[in-house]
């Protein structure tokens, strides 16, 4: 006779009881478990791959499963998680998936399915199960600031209806972690990507501020092997529901619940990937990572700087590469010199805020051995900066982000160049052709001036048009693009705007921007911008998001280091990040969804999860 055991499930944990010792051990009748069974079929497995302590499994108790669907049912004024699960979903994990649980907090789950075994089938409905999470462990980075939780606080500032079901992964970069990060050194002075050697969070947020879901990175770093630690970035959802990023040394893809689908090292001719990972249509993947081995025309021998685009397949082989100091012109330096060097992306130097770079300072360079992540001119040095990638399926191109040369630039596979977005400002002859012309809304010319790095929305509060500054995440917007007209979302982060630091840096701003490029005509529209009348106080100097969603029409937007700022005389902060998340109605002024992350470091991205994708239909 089995032991009863109450209810409650306490941290998903798998309790034996036997009723003696022999019994335990499987006695005369045979092998045999006992386990808490809450409901009709299974134990609850909490944490079921090691990675995702937020989720569980309803195991399936040998019973096949069927018509799943599962609700967690919300704290007082909560949001409401409800999702339907594929049975074939069901057969990966041995039961019901379970995500978005509460931390640190007695859930209740209710689960309704059909259970079928040797021809008999019960139909099930709404059954509950209580499961106890334990807290987020976020690992703190050893400085004060720094509490080992994503953010001191949340304000939803607005939620719209039709958007109240909303989830964010949010990616964020705490910082580093004394004894840890930048033990490692890829180039002199500084190395690429490893120099973000840093910790790093990926959570998920719903509508009320709640975490649901957090990724431990802790089990999946070894912070004593150089080829498997670094900082998280260039998360996307890809279409069968899981999730790919990179860090380091590293590419990786992982579902919701955890599962590893691979965990690879870069192919030994690449190092140091960081910013973007595209998954493309055909099955590929591109990666953003720089070469660990060019030799310059001046006979130096050295590694670039995230200026390399490969594509690889789904056995991580390479199949093509984009050596970006090949096809475009490492020397040209009009935006390097422009750059606030205190916040060349993720480098934040406080104390070079407000500088810039000469004639004179590149020189010198350029004649020195200094190479690696430093902003300057050149094979082996930070000139192009890419910092997003995206696949254009009708004619086999990529459309990359350059932030240190404020373009964006789409490329074939015959590696030249189609288009260039951005300031004419310095491009050689040879990009000449390919330099779009703005036009507005009725097909006029738009006239700029200083080399076309100043339009007239320039410091225009009342909009026009202008071109994108140190931008991030220039992608191509499938749904609504075709093969000769292009939509574009894209971050204009603002920094080196119009090609030169402004006299006060409080007249920064930053914008989120959809652009309506005719390839035929080779002609650039503005169609939608947001952020300047929001001027500084919304101002990212580095990282942030732009980017399109079907499922509701709409524009998710990530400022990701809005309020970040420091005292030009005396090199300190003075204004901590307020990363915020905006959500638009296509076409809207304003947003439909406004949530700000209070008490947090350098955001990098955002983005609303589907868990349709994740635990529906599978393919």
């Amino acid at each position: 006779m089995k032991k009863i055991l109450s209810s409650v499930l306490v941290a998903g944990m798998l309790v034996s009881v036997g009723v003696t010792t022999s019994l335990a051990m499987g006695g005369p009748s045979g092998p045999k478990t006992d386990w808490q069974i809450q409901g009709k079929i299974g134990s609850v497995k909490l944490n079921p791959y090691d990675l995702t302590p937020l989720t569980a499994v309803i195991m399936n108790g040998g019973y096949n499963l069927s018509d799943i669907e599962v609700t967690i049912v919300p704290k007082e004024n909560g949001q409401t998680i409800k999702y339907k699960v594929d049975e074939n979903r069901a057969k990966t994990y041995g039961g019901i998936p379970i995500f978005g649980l509460y931390p640190s907090y007695l859930n209740t789950v209710k689960v309704s399915y059909t259970k079928e075994s040797f021809g008999k089938t019960e139909k099930v409905k709404d059954e509950e199960y209580k499961i106890l999470t334990s807290g987020i462990s976020l690992q703190p980075t050893g400085y004060t600031s720094q509490r080992g939780v994503p953010f001191e606080k949340v304000n939803v500032l607005k939620v719209e209806d039709g958007f109240k079901d909303r989830l964010y992964l949010v990616n964020n970069a705490p910082g580093k972690s004394i004894g840890k990060s930048s033990n490692s050194v890829w180039n002199n002075p500084m190395g690429g990507a490893m120099e973000w050697d840093e910790e790093s969070s990926a959570f998920i947020v719903d509508t009320k501020g709640e975490i649901r879901w957090f990724f431990d990175n802790a089990k999946l770093m070894d912070w004593h092997n150089i080829y498997n630690r670094g900082l998280m970035m260039g998360f996307h959802q890809n279409n069968d529901g899981s999730l790919t990023w990179g860090f380091g040394q590293r590419y990786v893809k992982y579902d919701l619940m955890g599962k590893e689908s691979f965990n690879r090292q870069l192919p030994l001719g690449y190092i140091d990937f960081s910013h973007a990972m595209d998954d493309m249509q055909n099955g590929n993947y591109l990666l953003r990572v720089a070469s660990a081995n060019t030799l310059r025309p001046d006979g130096k021998n050295v590694r670039t700087v995230r200026d390399v685009i490969i594509e690889v397949n789904q056995d991580g082989d390479v199949v093509d590469e984009w050596k970006l100091f090949e096809i475009l012109d490492p020397y040209r330096s009009d935006v390097i010199k422009a750059l606030d060097q205190g916040a060349v992306c993720l480098n934040i130097d406080a104390s070079m805020a407000g500088k810039t770079l000469s004639d004179e300072d590149l020189a010198k360079m350029d004649e020195s051995n200094n190479f690696g992540d430093i902003a300057g001119t050149g094979i082996g040095r930070n000139w192009a900066h890419v910092n997003s990638v995206d696949y254009d399926p009708t004619d086999d191109s990529i459309i990359l982000s350059s932030r240190h040369q404020s373009a964006m630039i789409k490329i074939g596979r015959d590696k030249k160049v189609k288009w260039i977005a951005g300031a004419h400002k310095g491009w050689n002859d040879k990009f000449k052709d390919k330099l779009l012309q703005p036009i507005d809304s009725k097909g006029n010319k738009i006239v700029c001036e200083d080399g076309y790095s100043k339009c007239p929305g320039y410091l225009n509060e009342n909009g026009g048009f202008d071109w994108t500054w140190t931008q991030h995440t220039a992608w191509r917007i499938d749904e609504k693009s075709d093969k000769r007209y292009i939509y574009m979302s894209v971050f204009d982060n603002g920094d080196a705007r119009g090609i030169e630091q402004p006299a006060l840096p409080t007249m920064k701003y930053s914008r989120a921007v959809v652009y309506k490029i005719d390839q035929e005509k080779m002609t650039i529209e503005q169609i939608w911008e947001y952020g300047k009348n929001r001027g500084n106080e919304w101002f990212s100097p580095v990282t942030s998001l732009t980017e399109y969603h079907a499922d509701k029409d709409s524009i998710v937007v990530y400022s990701a280091t809005a309020g970040m700022s420091f005292d030009l005389n005396s090199g300190v902060s003075v204004g901590e990040p307020k990363p915020e998340i905006d959500e638009f109605k296509w076409g809207a002024k304003e947003p439909s969804v406004q949530i700000q992350f209070i008490g947090t470091d350098a955001g990098y991205q955002a983005m609303p999860i589907s868990l349709e994708k994740a635990f529906g239909k599978t393919k």
